[in-house]
């Protein structure tokens, strides 16, 4: 996989194709809503889906782990689907978080879907992050884009996916969406759907515009949100 180089308030960034971010200089790795255990929360409601997301989920996790190396993951939030994810996490994929966080820093940034630490896991639980010029949060404090000089927010939450007309007809694919003072992380989780980065709660974040970065097999793919608009009409 070939990362795209982005620029947040003066820090260098790496975007995977996975879905991950990279900052080179803090050696921090995050990754946004694995939302662990979402099929055996469907399960306990009756629903028909398979129950193997979480293994899923970290066997893509796993190898750009291995790739980049990092001293700190950072998850932002919804990394279990629910506050009884953990205990339903299955043994397997729990010893695989444990080896995780004895080789790196694991913080759970807490999200809306895990608003407590999840119990019976190593790592750091806070509501964010701060590290230098930038924070890590679940959700965007609001509208207003941070002001020239203030830290540069990263965070997930709203899953977003943007819509873009090819010759080969219409493809639609989760991406990053971002400006030098805010990006947000697409989904990770194997069972996340996505949201429109021309819905109201995701266009309201960027009033100036900003880059959507598909994902592909192995690169990204980047798009003036302008155009994505452009084609919408």
């Amino acid at each position: 996989m070939t990362p795209a180089p982005f620029h947040l308030a003066g820090e260098r960034v790496m975007l995977d194709p996975s879905g991950i971010l990279f900052w080179p200089e803090a050696g921090l790795m995050a990754v946004a809503d694995l939302h662990l255990e979402k099929g055996s929360a469907a399960a306990k409601r009756g629903g028909l889906v398979p129950p193997w997301d979480s293994r899923l989920t970290l066997d893509r996790l796993l190898p750009r782990i291995r790739a980049f190396q990092p001293k700190t993951l950072v998850a932002l939030g919804d990394s279990f689907h629910d506050r009884g994810g953990p205990a339903r996490l299955p043994a397997a994929e729990a010893d695989r978080l444990r080896r995780i966080a004895a080789q790196m820093r694991l913080i759970w940034v807490l999200g809306n879907h895990d608003p407590v630490p999840p119990e019976g896991l190593p790592g750091e639980a806070m509501q964010e992050l701060h590290m230098g010029p930038l924070s890590f949060r679940h959700e965007s404090r609001g509208r207003t884009p941070p002001r020239s000089g203030e830290a540069a927010e990263i965070c997930g939450h709203h899953h977003p996916k943007a819509r873009i007309a090819t010759r080969g007809g219409t493809v639609s694919r989760p991406c990053f969406i971002g400006t030098e003072q805010r990006l947000i992380l697409p989904a990770f989780g194997c069972y996340t759907g996505g949201l429109d980065v021309l819905h109201p709660a995701i266009a309201a974040l960027f009033p100036r515009g900003g880059r959507a970065f598909l994902l592909g097999a192995d690169r990204l793919f980047s798009f003036a949100l302008a155009e994505i608009r452009r084609q919408a009409a």
